[in-house]
């Protein structure tokens, strides 16, 4: 076969991959963007499929499923996964991809605290000029944790809160004072190029961990591809580049 020929087949094949790729729509949430994106280009590059990310936290991403708003995959932590299949909005066949643990970040030149113990963490609350977490997942779990130790009352006067992971941490990074932002570790790692400093993650005795599972949507228009994806993201190829993103 002659290079012009050559030249020609590869052209064909090119147009029929084009004429065979799918858009296929995701919705997910936040704390697993750097890994998810990572897996979504390796899947596009593999496959010649488009992948188009909406990133929501778990409150949102339950208003706007059940307000009808519709994807072919969702990708969401296991209760909310299991509100929606009550709900026949989800496919059987979710795949967990992983998950997120919990941080404590500082701004440069800020205070770090020890934060070895609990008690240590709640001692640097309670020191703490100001302390920033948000109102999603892992949020809820802090606000819960402070009224535990019943001193919730006592800090809400110096809390503020965002809805989003990432919102808390370009918040801590133009912070002042003494102020401790909490959030999940992938949404801290995000900003350190910006110089936010991840000062540890919670000590085990009250660390919390948010997994998510990714699922076909059952009114998805990409059902085939939609499997595809979902079967990539926890494969050989897609889980790792969770792992090195930080999403155990």
């Amino acid at each position: 076969m002659n290079k012009t020929m050559t030249a020609l087949l590869g052209f064909f094949l090119l147009l029929a991959t084009a004429a065979n790729a799918a858009e296929i729509t995701v919705i997910s949430g936040g704390a697993i963007e750097p890994g998810l994106k990572a897996a979504a280009a390796a899947f596009e590059k593999q496959t010649g499929h488009k992948v188009s990310i909406t990133f929501n936290t778990t409150p949102q991403m339950t208003k706007r499923v059940a307000a009808g708003d519709t994807f072919d995959v969702i990708i969401a932590p296991p209760a909310a996964v299991k509100q929606f299949a009550a709900a026949g909005r989800v496919d059987a066949g979710g795949v967990d991809v992983g998950r997120v643990g919990s941080g404590i970040a500082v701004r440069p030149g800020a205070p770090v605290p020890a934060i070895a113990t609990a008690d240590d963490v709640k001692k640097a609350v309670l020191e703490a000029e100001s302390i920033v977490f948000n109102t999603a997942s892992t949020g809820i779990y802090f606000e819960n944790l402070l009224k535990k130790w019943g001193i919730y009352d006592d800090i809400k006067g110096k809390a503020v809160r965002y809805t989003t992971g990432a919102e808390v941490m370009k918040h801590a990074l133009k912070g002042k004072g003494r102020e401790l932002a909490f959030g999940p570790i992938t949404e801290i790692l995000l900003e350190k190029e910006h110089g936010l400093i991840l000062v540890g993650p919670f000590p085990a005795e009250i660390q919390n961990y948010t997994s998510y599972i990714a699922v076909p949507m059952s009114a998805g228009t990409q059902k085939a591809v939609a499997q595809e994806l979902v079967k990539f993201l926890g494969g050989p190829v897609g889980k790792p580049l969770f792992v090195a993103a930080g999403i155990e």
